[in-house]
C-alpha cells in the first residue's frame, strides 16, 4: 500500500498492490493491481488480478477475474465477467438523472477506447466495441458493435473560416 493511499471499511486481499488511491467500503481480490488515483466506491467488489488504473473509477460492480481498465474509466451500476478489457476513456453511463441501471457485460469482451455504454444493456461474451462508440443495446456474444457516425471531411471548407490575427 503506498503512500496518499485511504482505505475504509474495505477488505483487501493478498498481494494486492495499491498505489495513491481512495477505497471505500469495497473488496479488492487477490493479485489485484490498484491506481495510481483510482477510486473504488461502495460496493466495488474485484476479483482476482483485477487491474484498475490511473483515473478509474468503480462503483457498486463486480469486476471479474483477471479484467483491465488501465486508465480513464467509469464502471457503475453493472457485474463484468473475466478477461474484459476497458479501453481508455470508457465510461458506463448509468444514470439518467432519476434512476440507476444495470450494465452486463460478458466474459472476454474488449471495450475500444473512448466508449459510452448506456446501461441498461448487455454485452455478450467475446464481444467487441469499436473505439468511439456509443453502445445503446445489446450485444450479442461473439459480435463487433460500431455505433459511431462516420467521418466526413469537407475539401476546402475551412478556407472560409475567419482568421484571428492577434
Amino acid at each position: 500500500v503506498g503512500q496518499y493511499t485511504e482505505i475504509t471499511n474495505s477488505k483487501i486481499g493478498s498481494n494486492v498492490t495499491i498505489k495513491q488511491s481512495v477505497i471505500n467500503e469495497a473488496i479488492v481480490g487477490n493479485h489485484a493491481k490498484i491506481g495510481p488515483f483510482a477510486q473504488l466506491r461502495p460496493g466495488a467488489d474485484l476479483g482476482e488480478k483485477v487491474k484498475v488504473g490511473n483515473f478509474v473509477e468503480v462503483k457498486s460492480s463486480i469486476v471479474g477475474e483477471d479484467t483491465k481498465a488501465g486508465h480513464l474509466t467509469y464502471i457503475g451500476n453493472a457485474t463484468v465477467g473475466s478477461e474484459v478489457n476497458f479501453g481508455a476513456g470508457t465510461i458506463i453511463a448509468n444514470y439518467d438523472g432519476q434512476h440507476k441501471f444495470k450494465t452486463t457485460i460478458g466474459n472476454n469482451v474488449f471495450v475500444g477506447s473512448n466508449s459510452t455504454i448506456i446501461a441498461p444493456v448487455t454485452l455478450g461474451d467475446n464481444a467487441l466495441t469499436a473505439a468511439g462508440s456509443t453502445i445503446s443495446d445489446d450485444v450479442e456474444k461473439d459480435a463487433l458493435a460500431i455505433g459511431r457516425g462516420r467521418q466526413v471531411n469537407k475539401a476546402g471548407y475551412a478556407l472560409n473560416k475567419p482568421h484571428h490575427t492577434n
